[in-house]
C-alpha cells in the first residue's frame, strides 16, 4: 500500500508542478496575482480549470493558508461561511423548477443547488498532494476558533459531513502495530496515546512486542503513516480490576495460549480534526474478530476503562448541600479525599471503596446530562457500541491522573458478541444502560426505581 500511495503522490506532485508552470506561462503567478486575496484564488479554483492547473492552484491555496496566522485563518473561515455557502439564486430557481415539474432532473438539480459551494471547494482542495491530512489539520484550526466563534459552525458541519464519506469504514485498513512497524509510526503511537502515557521506548516495546500484548490501528490510504485510532490489548486469564499490573514492564508474561480474556485497556483517537467520525465501534469489533481467529481460546472480551468525568461529578455532589445520592455519612467519609496522600493509605482506601462504588453505580445507572444521556463520555461510547457495564473497580487507577479524573475509579465494559446488537438498540432506542447484576446490586434501594436499566 505504501509504495502505491507514494507513486500516486509523486504523480500528483508532478501534475502540480506542470500546472504551476502552465499558470506561470499564462501570467497568473505574477506580482499582481500574488496580491489577490485567497478568496479570489478559491473562486478561480471553483471556476473549473483543467486538471493540471487545478491541482497547481489547489496546492498554492493550501500553501498560502499554511503560512497564515490565527487571525488570518479566522478571516478565511468567515469567507468560507459567508461567501461559499449555498448559491441562493440557483437554489431559488431549482425550487421553482421542482415545484413546477417535479421531474427527476429537477430533483437532481435541487439536491445539487442545496449544497454549500464550500463542499465542492474542499473536494477541489483535495486534488493537491497531501491535501487530505492538510484538510484534517485545517479543521483542527477551525475547531479552535469555534470556542469563541460559534457562527462558524456551518463550516465545521460541512467538514464533518465530508470526512464521514471520505473516511467511510470501507476505506479503512486495520494493521497490527508491533516492533517491526516503521519508527515514524511508532513515534506517533507514543505521541497520540491519550489514556495511559507511554513514558519511553522501553514502555512502548512492553506494550507492542510482548507475547501477551497486542496493538491495532486503523489507517486510511490517503494518510499512509498517520494512524486514525488505535487500541492496546492485554491477554489475561481473568477480568482485571486495576491498570498498574497491566502496565508493569516487569510483570510475568502470560503464554497467549493460556489466556481466556482480551482486555482493551486503551483506545486513542489520533486525529482531532476527524472528531465526529466514528472509528472506535468498527475498531473494537474488527479487533475482536481478528484476535479470535488468531487465538480461539479467548472467550471473554472486556475493557478496562477510565471514568474521566466521575471526580468532577462527585465533587459537585459533595458540595451541593442537597445531594441526591450521598448521605451525611457518605459525605463525612469522602472528607478522606481532602488528604492528598489518601491513595497510599490502606485504611483510607478501604473506607472509601464502598462509598465510591455505590456513588458510581448511581453515576452510571441514574445520573444524566440535561439531554438525558449518561454523564460519562466513555460510557456513552461503549454502551452505544453494544457493550454492557460489567464491573466497577474502586482503586483501579491510583496514578495522579486516575485520581484527578476519577478518584481512582475504573470500570469494565464487556462485549458479548451475541448481545451487541440488542444492547445497542436498548441504549439508543429506550435509553437503557445494560449492566451486570453485580453492578445493579451496588445501587442502593432508594435509588433503584430511578435507574435506567433493563428490568430483565
Amino acid at each position: 500500500m505504501s509504495s502505491n500511495t507514494s507513486f500516486f503522490g509523486d504523480l500528483l506532485g508532478s501534475i502540480a508542478e506542470r500546472g504551476r508552470a502552465l499558470l506561470e506561462r499564462n501570467g497568473r503567478v505574477s506580482g499582481a496575482t500574488k496580491a489577490a486575496t485567497l478568496v479570489e484564488r478559491c473562486e478561480e479554483l471553483l471556476s473549473g480549470k483543467g486538471e493540471a492547473s487545478g491541482v497547481a492552484l489547489a496546492t498554492e491555496i493550501l500553501h498560502r493558508y499554511g503560512r497564515m496566522k490565527t487571525g488570518e485563518r479566522i478571516a478565511f473561515f468567515e469567507a468560507l461561511a459567508e461567501t461559499f455557502g449555498v448559491d441562493r439564486a440557483r437554489l431559488d430557481a431549482a425550487i421553482e423548477a421542482y415545484g413546477r415539474t417535479g421531474s427527476d432532473a429537477a430533483t437532481s438539480e435541487l439536491h445539487a443547488a442545496s449544497e454549500p459551494r464550500r463542499l465542492e471547494l474542499f473536494r477541489r482542495f483535495n486534488m493537491a498532494p497531501g491535501a487530505t491530512l492538510f484538510l484534517v489539520r485545517m479543521r483542527e484550526h477551525l475547531m479552535d476558533a469555534l470556542v469563541h466563534r460559534r457562527d462558524l459552525g456551518a463550516v465545521d458541519r460541512d467538514f464533518g459531513y465530508l470526512f464521514s464519506t471520505w473516511f467511510n469504514r470501507g476505506f479503512l485498513v486495520l494493521r497490527r502495530i508491533d516492533w517491526s512497524t516503521p519508527a515514524n509510526v511508532l513515534e506517533k503511537i507514543i505521541r497520540y496515546e491519550a489514556v495511559h502515557e507511554i513514558r519511553d521506548w522501553n514502555d512502548l516495546r512492553a506494550r507492542v512486542d510482548s507475547p501477551d500484548r497486542h496493538c491495532y490501528a486503523f489507517f486510511h490510504p490517503a494518510l499512509v503513516d498517520e494512524p486514525l485510532i488505535f487500541v492496546e490489548v492485554a491477554l489475561e486469564k481473568d477480568i482485571p480490576g486495576a491498570i498498574a499490573p497491566i502496565l508493569d514492564q516487569k510483570r510475568e508474561h502470560l503464554d497467549p495460549a493460556k489466556a481466556t480474556t482480551a482486555v482493551f485497556y486503551s483506545i486513542s483517537n489520533c486525529q482531532r480534526g476527524l472528531s465526529g467520525v466514528s472509528f472506535g465501534n468498527f475498531l473494537i469489533k474488527q479487533v475482536v474478530e481478528e484476535i479470535s481467529r488468531e487465538l480461539p481460546n479467548l472467550t471473554t472480551f472486556v475493557t478496562l476503562s477510565p471514568v474521566p468525568a466521575f471526580h468532577r461529578w462527585l465533587e459537585g455532589e459533595r458540595t451541593s448541600g442537597s445531594s441526591a445520592v450521598l448521605s451525611a455519612t457518605d459525605i463525612q467519609t469522602l472528607k478522606l479525599l481532602d488528604d492528598a496522600e489518601w491513595p497510599q493509605k490502606e485504611e483510607a482506601r478501604e473506607a472509601l471503596a464502598p462509598v465510591l462504588k455505590a456513588a458510581a453505580a448511581y453515576y452510571f445507572l441514574v445520573a444524566r446530562t440535561p439531554k438525558g444521556r449518561p454523564v460519562d463520555p466513555v460510557a456513552r461510547f461503549h454502551l452505544g457500541n453494544g457493550a454492557r457495564l460489567e464491573r466497577i473497580n474502586a482503586m483501579g487507577d491510583l496514578s495522579p491522573k486516575g485520581v484527578a479524573q476519577a478518584t481512582g475509579l475504573m470500570v469494565n465494559y464487556r462485549y458479548v458478541l451475541t448481545d451487541i446488537e440488542k444492547n445497542h438498540e436498548a441504549f439508543f432506542g429506550k435509553g437503557d444502560v445494560v449492566a451486570s447484576s453485580a453492578v445493579k446490586k451496588l445501587l442502593r434501594a432508594e435509588h433503584t426505581a430511578r435507574a435506567l436499566v433493563p428490568t430483565s
